[in-house]
């Protein structure tokens, strides 16, 4: 298929913005990780995956937060270990992060710590959302307006809200010191200048590195496979695929709907492995789809280029935009995009 990019191609395509070139400039946590890259194996890319379970959330995770969490649409990145991060210091963070995003807006005037601002951060912990033991306690950032309510325990408008997880990053975890925090996947909802602020402030406090996580269309494709073979006691959306088709002076999108009991015919027809998704069924179940489109409209889609899929478990586009819509596959969302921020970590 030519319709996706090969992995090598794809593997380090990366999404400029705001908040990489806010971060321009190599930290010595950097040279660390390249020997680190150097000793472990998670730079290889894995030719066959499981096949997502249902949920395999931890007992003790928060059923409101994780319906937070779903049917939002999140902007991805990744995120070098964070040194010398304390769980036990997440209300020390939040007074911290509410005093630099204040001087911030004020043009870098100095505000002191516990002064009354316009705006409030709350850190707080996602406890249960990881894949092992191993796994670091995920954790939620908010930026929340001031409240003009009188009550004390009123609180304003959410203005922008970002969570850090790793699920099954035992690849990198073997390779890190107890002075790191690994928390590779970064999702963010909300204006981009606040997530350039929140990213410069964890920059500067935990030696960390953040670069937009780009999803190439290999990796659409293959998360479209593994999407479409989970099992669903009921379907919530259509499956769709998006493809963009090079032109002048103005790119074409095409875009593609197929019911998804057909698409899971498609994937029962070339799937053989139980429990587990192979490079060749993904190509295969690819083919499928593009042969199917061609017999109804005479359209080769293989001088096109997936940009977008979507499922009832979750939707993706290659700029790095992620929904994830069923919470029964959250852990298994969440674990192959841990694997690509800790692929994409220089």
């Amino acid at each position: 298929m030519d319709s996706y990019d090969t992995p090598e191609s794809s593997s380090r395509q990366s999404t400029t913005s705001k908040l990489s070139n806010c971060f321009a400039g190599a930290t010595p946590l950097q040279k660390r990780l390249e020997s680190v890259r150097k000793q472990t194996s998670f730079v290889q890319r894995s030719s066959q995956r499981r096949i997502p379970q249902c949920s395999q959330l931890q007992e003790n995770v928060d059923p409101q937060k994780v319906a937070f969490l779903l049917h939002k649409q999140w902007t991805l990145y990744s995120v070098t270990p964070l040194h010398k991060f304390s769980y036990t210091n997440l209300k020390q963070y939040s007074k911290l992060l509410s005093a630099f995003i204040a001087s911030e807006k004020q043009k870098g005037l100095a505000v002191e710590v516990g002064e009354d601002l316009d705006v409030k951060v709350i850190f707080s912990a996602l406890l249960g959302l990881k894949g092992t033991q191993r796994d670091p306690d995920a954790f939620l950032v908010q930026i929340l307006s001031k409240s003009q309510s009188p009550s004390e325990n009123a609180e304003g408008k959410v203005l922008w809200t970002g969570w850090f997880c790793c699920v099954f990053g035992d690849s990198l975890l073997e390779s890190i010191s107890e002075d790191f925090t690994c928390l590779p996947l970064f999702l963010t909802s909300g204006a981009e200048t606040n997530t350039a602020m929140v990213g410069s402030w964890f920059e500067k406090t935990f030696d960390c590195y953040f670069s937009r996580l780009a999803i190439s269309a290999f990796n659409l494709s293959w998360m479209v496979a593994m999407w479409t073979a989970c099992r669903m006691d009921h379907y919530v959306a259509t499956t769709e695929f998006l493809w963009s088709v090079p032109c002048s002076p103005q790119s074409l999108d095409i875009s593609y709907a197929i019911h998804p009991e057909d698409a899971k015919a498609f994937w029962d027809s070339v799937h053989k492995a139980p429990g587990e998704v192979t490079q060749e069924e993904v190509d295969l179940f690819m083919g499928c789809l593009c042969s199917h489109f061609y017999r109804h409209f005479k359209i080769h889609l293989s001088a096109t280029r997936l940009v977008r899929v979507s499922t009832s478990v979750a939707s993706a586009h290659t700029d790095g935009k992620i929904k994830i819509l069923c919470h029964k596959y959250l852990i298994g969302v969440l674990a192959y995009l841990t694997e690509l921020a800790i692929f994409q970590i220089e």
